[in-house]
């Protein structure tokens, strides 16, 4: 069978970064004073962060990290 390798599609490469950056919605981020936040890490598995978390707390035992999801809405992607 052969291949179309003229049809040029934007949408399915715009689908293709949406569905990556959601592969990744666990985070562990960094809490400053006034709430402010700095991200630290992405993670696929909430259980993963906990992993990365416990020993962040361990290494830098003074520093507040937490544990987030990061849910961007497929709207705010496009």
């Amino acid at each position: 069978m052969t291949q179309n390798t003229q049809y040029n599609d934007p949408q399915p490469k715009i689908s293709a970064i949406a569905y990556k950056k959601r592969l990744n919605a666990w985070a562990i981020v960094r809490v400053l004073p006034d709430m402010q936040r700095v991200l630290v890490a992405r993670f696929r598995s909430r259980s993963d962060a906990d992993g990365h978390l416990q020993r962040l707390r361990q290494l830098s035992p003074d520093t507040n990290f937490m544990v987030v999801f990061d849910f961007e809405s497929d709207e705010a992607l496009n």
